[in-house]
């Protein structure tokens, strides 16, 4: 018989090793699902939160990886690399850390809002091609400098040569970028050298299944530790539709007072859209009309 088809999120805690690209291909094998992508790579290096977005859900991906990501990361001063974390070719090294009032003193460099630079190992495309791809074939470029923010960066512990920050974070936020910044601001040099992401797309590392569990647990086991897509976004504001409505929905056509079962006070840029049934509808964003919305995205059910 036939599977059900699954729609939602997968939240998976990624061991250092393989790559976001590998959970995926392992999540399709588990659950036996072709449909699967994730909210925003992890390198092989790091660990820790990794949304996976099932069936229709993959289509909320770009919405759920515009979110704030949260990280604790271990810096090593002392030590340069080419791909600013320990996996990369030392380019630098020496037994020198800051002291940590130099450490302190540096830090608000780094807050709020600033240009970032991404390392030439990275994902950032390049005439045409990954930024990776030319580093590796031995012709690094720079990347173009883009504006990122800290909401939090606060120096949690501090050993030489190591110190552990706690980072949260704008997408396209690159904690190797900062370890090496801020390396480079001390005059000793650093690389990062773990680095653990503690919260992705809303969910905490604690709301994560293990890897293990992914490669082993029974398939319906898995299935039911899939998050309904209802649950997701709840950041974004909330609307429901009259079957007229849903109907509409489903046409594409603009949805105004009379579609919706209260009407907003106000049309903000991005509502998520329920049925009378309590199920997600899709998304909508602000219509030319003043006042309605125009459905943007629109999900089928059996």
């Amino acid at each position: 018989m036939k599977a059900l088809p699954v729609d939602g999120v997968l939240v998976v805690d990624k061991p250092v090793g393989p790559s976001s690209h590998d959970v995926v291909a392992v999540a399709r094998r588990s659950l036996g699902i072709s449909r699967i992508g994730h909210t925003g790579t992890l390198d092989p290096q790091a660990s820790g939160v990794l949304p996976l977005v099932l069936g229709q859900a993959t289509r909320l991906a770009q919405h759920l990886s515009g979110s704030e990501k949260e990280y604790e990361a271990t810096l090593r001063f002392g030590v340069v690399t080419d791909t600013y974390d320990a996996a990369g070719e030392v380019v630098e090294s020496s037994d020198t850390s800051p002291l940590l009032e130099a450490l302190e003193a540096a830090l608000p460099r780094f807050r709020g809002t600033f240009d970032q630079t991404p390392p030439a190992y990275s994902a950032k495309m390049i005439g045409g091609d990954r930024s990776y791809v030319h580093a590796r074939a031995g012709n690094p470029l720079r990347s173009a400098a883009v504006a990122v923010t800290t909401h939090v960066l606060e120096l949690v512990g501090f050993d030489p040569p190591f110190a552990r920050l706690r980072v949260r974070c704008s997408a396209g936020f690159y904690v190797r970028a900062l370890a090496h910044d801020l390396g480079q601001r001390v005059g000793t040099g650093a690389v990062l050298q773990q680095l653990v992401r503690t919260e992705a797309a809303g969910f905490p590392l604690i709301a994560a299944v293990s890897f293990e569990t992914l490669v082993k647990a029974p398939r319906a086991e898995l299935r039911g530790l899939v998050r309904p897509m209802e649950t997701l976004l709840t950041e974004v504001p909330a609307a429901s539709l009259t079957e007229q409505g849903v109907d509409w929905a489903r046409h594409g056509r603009n949805l105004g007072p009379a579609q919706l079962t209260t009407p907003l006070p106000h049309v903000p840029p991005l509502v998520r859209l329920f049925g009378p049934d309590a199920r997600l509808v899709g998304l909508a964003d602000q219509a030319k009309i003043p006042g309605f919305l125009h459905p943007a995205v629109v999900f089928s059910y059996n």
